[in-house]
């Protein structure tokens, strides 16, 4: 008989094997997982009485919290799909993505409740708006707590669910145009948890951060295989260091997903202010490649494992791993630390490949550069109301991802950039990943972005953005002869700016394409 694989799975079985156990850690409250699990009930017996049916959208825009957690459950048990929203956009932005999905109902936190105060008469499809933590005054908006205890805690009547229906609808910030609706089914998160869940050895015995926002891929899929395996997860609003080592430290913390400038900053605050670890702490990392030295460093100075992992939203979003296989486990430190900082190789029930414009696989010698391609269950169902991405993206079963990549000879996988971050300065291609690795090696360098700038005999050349490391001091001219002894000369920077603060996503990830902007949008060329 076929049993599909539906996500609620993951609650009900913490609930039957862990139902006494802490589940869920915020600033606020702590409770267990029946708690979470009557609180689930409440929550979808509440949306049935607003008419929420299969199919329906349910919105939310909440930093990592309680609320958040329990929106995907209480959603999918009605069968309708989640549309988390970062909570990093302009409010024109949610204007679209609330219009575009026809979401019915929106769930917003108390602290971010001024991102969509000023779009309410713009919203087409949204029919109540319900507040967490509500402290507003506005007529528009709902109390979450005082309306979610009106409803029952008792088991709710799901919906007849198919594996292949929709669970969740995640906008991919756009760069170009408008964001596009990512639409994963249960089948695809469920295969999703049940791969990363192995390859990142998850278990009940697990203590989780919430680093990574949740509505960043469903937080690499966090809410769905640590409810699954009955983990303890930590709740964290901002990722501010002194919070993330706080609560690292009062809840003996196992494992945390982040984005690599969240990591750096931890290296730093530690370096500055050398708080206590106990718990020897794995750290889930997805971005471009860092410098070997900064896994060292992770490695040594902190005593957590560092695992690199790869993946997009409209695949799940994990692919590939990092961690050392036995066989070269015996290779000396520095090599280790080179291969833990590739993307790696290919998960199970993944195929991941690099091809060439031809269709070719590039060959194995870590310089011919190509585009990652993968099949996998967790490729997306396509773009909602967007067939002709879906076709553009999706090609001969194959989802292109736009990651530009070599493969070295032991089937390591190093993503070398973006198509769009390649830099190509007279005829010859240029890897920003490379080169900002290089900058990384610089003692006052804090954070560092190389883009392309115009230049009038080359084209394009690469321009470094640098923050600068707190008293330092470093000229241009120290950071271009620095980057030219360790590079070729064609790949060192042409120029250096320097500023306080790069752009990042709510995930921690640099924007280069706003930094990229500034240079592009006047007729100034470099000479």
């Amino acid at each position: 008989m076929h049993v599909p694989l539906i996500v609620t799975d993951f609650l009900d079985r913490a609930v039957t094997l862990y139902g006494d156990k802490v589940a869920v850690i915020d600033d606020h409250k702590s409770i267990t997982y029946r708690e979470l699990n009557e609180r689930v009930n409440q929550l979808s017996y509440g949306l049935g009485s607003l008419g929420v049916q299969k199919g329906d959208k349910v919105a939310y825009l909440a930093p990592n919290t309680l609320e958040m957690l329990e929106g995907f459950y209480g959603v999918f048990q009605l069968g309708a799909v989640m549309v988390p929203l970062n909570i990093r956009l302009q409010p024109h932005d949610y204007t679209f993505i609330l219009n575009h999905s026809e979401s019915k109902i929106l769930f917003v936190d108390q602290e971010l409740v001024h991102l969509i105060e000023p779009i309410i008469s713009d919203l087409t499809s949204v029919e109540k708006i319900l507040v967490h933590h509500c402290t507003n005054e506005n007529k528009e908006f709902t109390d979450y707590d005082a309306w979610l205890s009106r409803y029952s805690k008792t088991e709710y009547p799901r919906a007849t669910i198919d594996e292949e229906d929709v669970a969740s609808l995640l906008y991919t910030s756009g760069t170009t145009g408008n964001p596009k609706g990512v639409m994963l089914t249960h089948r695809n998160n469920y295969l999703h948890a049940l791969t990363t869940m192995h390859h990142l050895r998850v278990s009940d015995r697990d203590i989780l951060l919430h680093i990574l926002p949740m509505f960043h891929v469903n937080g690499w899929g966090s809410p769905f295989y640590y409810t699954a395996n009955g983990a303890t997860q930590v709740m964290l609003r901002k990722a501010l260091p002194e919070l993330v080592f706080e609560k690292i430290q009062k809840y003996g913390v196992t494992i945390a997903h982040m984005a690599p400038t969240v990591l750096n900053s931890l290296l730093e605050y530690h370096k500055q202010f050398q708080p206590k670890i106990e718990e020897k702490m794995r750290v889930v990392i997805a971005g471009s490649a860092p410098p070997p030295a900064f896994v060292g460093r992770v490695e040594e100075d902190l005593g957590w494992e560092f695992i690199q992992v790869y993946g997009m939203t409209e695949i799940s979003p994990l692919v590939t791993t990092s961690q050392i296989r036995s066989e070269y486990l015996d290779l000396p430190k520095e090599d280790q630390y080179r291969l833990k900082a590739k993307a790696g190789y290919a998960m199970i029930g993944c195929k991941v490949k690099v091809i060439n414009d031809d269709g070719e696989e590039v060959a194995k010698n870590g310089k011919e550069i190509g585009e990652i391609v993968t099949r996998s269950n967790g490729v997306m169902k396509g773009y909602w109301k967007n067939d002709e991405a879906t076709m553009d993206t999706i090609r001969n079963g194959w989802l292109h991802t736009g990651d530009m990549a070599t493969v070295d000879e032991r089937g390591y996988i190093d993503i070398v950039d973006r198509k769009k971050d390649v830099i190509i300065s007279g005829g010859e291609n240029i890897s920003s990943i490379e080169v900002e690795g290089v900058l990384y090696e610089h003692p006052a360098i804090l954070e560092a972005a190389v883009v392309s700038i115009p230049h009038e005999k080359w084209g394009e050349v690469p321009h470094a953005v640098i923050v600068v490391r707190e008293g330092h001091l470093v000229s241009g001219d120290e950071i271009i002869a620095f980057c030219r002894e360790k590079l070729a000369h064609f790949k060192a920077p042409k120029s250096v700016s320097f500023t306080e603060e790069l752009p990042k996503t709510a995930s921690g990830k640099i924007q280069k394409v706003h930094i990229r902007k500034e240079f592009w949008k006047t007729d100034r060329l470099v000479n």
